[in-house]
């Protein structure tokens, strides 16, 4: 406590510090909104402005852009379908929807609180509990991983809309895809076709903004002569209390997710969304409100990403490894500030420390005001007309594909996925599968190599151990409950 006060007390008497941390937040929210330019590309293009900075102020800069581009993402994948982050492809399944039924206002409104929420609570959760989180951390090794991962592969059951099997096809053409690039084990070229932009892999972040965004696009030049919808007026931005206090166990049980999933390097805010809007559809009694613009589905994504920041802080500061691609641009501006992350950064610097846990809990207040504040402007962007809004779109893939690494071949990536994406639109295939294989496959193939290889060829890693065995079994029961329901339901047809 003593700590926490002395924190306190320092951030209150560095105004520097906290026009940082404003200064920091609105960047962040802006490259988040930005499809292609995540938090990560944020973090990074800031970090050498922080080189001359107090460790304090500096480190607040980066963790504003850090935070805001995390929530930055659900804007336009709200209102546009257009994820500007890896994460918010999950939030775009409901948030979409509910711009198109006229909720766009308290969508945003529901993604700002769910936001603050699980980003705040853990970083409480970082401060109280660190020691603690980093042990379970110490536990994940290769087994463990692949057992997430297939976890998070099993979510396809859940996002695959309308029909079980276009589900399972998209997720296996993204695991198809997974393969080409490099063997993570063996070091060789795989499916490359002798084109070397690839040899790291398919770049899934423009595959994502083709097969969300730019297939959007398309769909609206298709229908660009057709009668355009009625606007509707946005009036609310805050949900009601009644409303509210329905998504707070969502975003409660969302929150414990993010943070446990942002603990385990490796893992990221992408895999915590899609493990929290499976686990929210699980359990909620209205399961078939979900992808048609369900509010918990929005608050579940929301509050599972943004809890993941708190969570990749933990092993970061407490045993210095890095928890997503963030924090090891962070580790690298925390070791520049001479801080060396690992147990000694508590007994050594615990003041400076501890006065950055309450600086990142100002963050996330500035970065709810700031979202509460602008929701409204934001949301006008869906009352822009379809002639207006499908180029800027367009644009927008373009310059986010081509930003990722500089080159044109993203770009053509982009547009080819946006022309698949179109089709599948049509035929009723749905995208997110296939992005979170492409995210989720390399981790799988990857880590089950290292698992045989650790084990001399023996599966008995997997269930001899029980981490390992609890997360298969439960990808077992996400994936088969979807097909035992529908077994169920056509005998109950057949009967009738």
């Amino acid at each position: 406590m003593e700590m926490l006060l002395s924190g306190l007390s320092n951030i209150a008497t560095d105004p520097f510090a906290l026009i940082l941390s404003v200064v920091g937040v609105a960047v962040g929210i802006i490259v988040g909104a930005l499809p292609g330019l995540t938090a990560t590309m944020g973090v990074a293009l800031i970090l050498p402005m922080t080189f001359g900075m107090e460790p304090v102020a500096g480190l607040l800069l980066l963790s504003g852009v850090y935070f805001g581009g995390v929530y930055g993402g659900s804007i336009t994948a709200i209102l546009l379908k257009t994820p500007g982050t890896p994460a918010a492809a999950a939030t775009a399944i409901d948030g979409y929807a509910l711009a198109q039924k006229g909720l766009a206002g308290k969508a945003l409104g529901a993604a700002t609180l769910s936001s603050f929420t699980g980003g705040t609570i853990s970083i409480l959760i970082l401060m109280f509990l660190s020691p603690v989180l980093a042990n379970i951390a110490l536990e994940f090794s290769a087994p463990e991983t692949f057992a997430l991962a297939v976890f998070g592969l099993s979510i396809i059951a859940s996002i695959s809309g309308k029909s079980l099997v276009k589900g399972l096809i998209a997720g296996m053409v993204g695991l198809l895809m997974a393969t080409i690039g490099l063997d993570p084990i063996l070091g060789f070229p795989r499916f490359t076709g002798g084109i070397e932009q690839i040899l790291n892999g398919v770049p899934f972040i423009p595959i994502m903004i083709g097969l969300f965004a730019a297939s959007e696009a398309f769909k609206s030049l298709s229908e660009m002569n057709a009668k355009e919808k009625v606007k509707v007026k946005i009036e609310k931005i805050l949900p009601s209390w009644p409303e509210f206090r329905n998504l707070i166990p969502t975003i409660l049980r969302s929150t414990g997710l993010g943070t446990f999933i942002g603990i385990i390097p490796g893992a990221g805010a992408d895999i915590a969304a899609f493990v929290s809007y499976n686990e929210a559809k699980r359990f909620s009694k209205d399961k078939e409100r979900f992808g048609k613009g369900e509010m918990k589905g929005v608050a579940a994504c929301e509050a599972g990403a943004n809890a993941c920041t708190g969570g990749a802080l933990v092993p970061l500061l407490t045993l210095g490894i890095p928890g997503d691609a963030v924090t090891a641009v962070m580790l690298g501006a925390l070791m520049v500030q001479g801080l060396q992350p690992g147990p000694q950064l508590f007994s050594n610097n615990g003041d400076l420390v501890y006065t950055l846990f309450i600086g990142m809990i100002i963050c996330y207040i500035i970065m709810c005001l700031m979202g509460l504040l602008a929701s409204r402007y934001f949301a006008k962007v869906v009352e822009i007309p379809k002639q207006i809004l499908t180029p800027i779109i367009l644009v927008l893939c373009m310059v986010g594909s081509y930003a990722i690494n500089n080159s044109f071949f993203d770009v053509v990536i982009m547009a080819a996925a946006g022309v698949v994406g179109y089709f599948m639109q049509k035929y009723d295939f749905p995208a997110s599968p296939i992005v979170l294989a492409l995210i989720l496959g390399p981790m799988a193939e990857g880590q089950f190599r290292r698992s045989l290889a650790l084990s001399s060829g023996s599966y008995d890693i997997f269930y001899t151990r029980p981490i390992p065995l609890v997360l298969l079994l439960l990808s077992a029961i996400t994936l088969l409950t979807p097909i035992v329901k529908a077994f169920w339901q056509q005998r109950k047809t057949a009967r009738r």
